[in-house]
């Protein structure tokens, strides 16, 4: 079998795998079916089973320990993002690590511009987050007004390598807001920052957050793996 067609079949075995988990069938601990019956299933070697495993496993879909087979990781709980990403997760006992690739004062005349600002200088905080031992699962792009004690974490860090721990100790809390989701294919630099191919589609969300005053407090640029984030809208019946 040729390197090619192999890496197309494991790959075909990944996403139907990860369909039927995000789907809920097999369940968050559920144990996967041995590789062989998966080889049998998909009328493919094991070998090729075990690189789509794998690639699940990347992705934090799955869990393999070894002599005892596959288990499943995924968890398609609601997350409650006001106290930041790791809290959200962390609640869900997903553990995660952030990379900042990028943290430093910036003008952005266009952004202040559509966010109705005054001041164009703002602080930019661009962050990989990752699930403890695998693969990324996001790219979080942060632009927060630089007032105040905002205007020295570049050179102090974050409080607790939090963005949302840093806003509140300089008195910014997100009290309203608003959130837009579409699908966005990825650049050549943000493919290489998430370890994905260029051209991978991602959730993109955009997100503003203001106090109770109506001061932005927070405009976030996120790109969220589908296979860890899912959008759930909810509706009423007829009243």
């Amino acid at each position: 079998m040729s390197e090619q067609v192999q890496t197309v079949k494991h790959r075909h075995i990944a996403e139907t795998l990860a369909r039927e988990i995000r789907g809920g069938s097999p369940a968050n601990g559920a144990k996967l079916p041995g590789e062989h019956a998966l080889a049998v299933r998909f009328g493919v070697s094991r070998n090729t089973v075990r690189q789509a495993l794998a690639e699940l496993a990347q992705r934090g879909m799955i869990a393999t320990e070894s002599g005892k087979g596959s288990f499943v990781t995924f968890d398609d709980r609601p997350l409650d993002q006001r106290l930041g990403w790791a809290r959200a997760l962390a609640g869900q006992g997903v553990t995660t690590g952030t990379r900042t690739v990028r943290m430093e004062l910036i003008r952005d005349p266009g952004l202040a511009a559509r966010l109705g600002l005054d001041d164009d200088e703002f602080l930019a905080l661009d962050r990989v987050r990752a699930i403890v031992d695998g693969q990324p699962i996001s790219l979080e792009c942060a632009r927060v007004p630089a007032v105040g004690p905002l205007r020295a974490a570049p050179r102090d860090g974050l409080v607790g390598d939090s963005l949302t721990a840093t806003l509140h100790a300089a008195g910014r809390y997100a009290d309203h807001g608003e959130e837009r989701i579409d699908v966005l294919a990825l650049n050549e630099e943000q493919a290489e920052l998430l370890g994905r191919a260029p051209g991978d589609t991602f959730l993109h969300t955009q997100r503003i957050s203001r106090t109770l005053r109506g001061e932005l407090v927070e405009h976030t640029d996120s790109l969220l793996d589908p296979a860890r984030f899912q959008i759930r809208l909810q509706f009423g019946g007829q009243q």
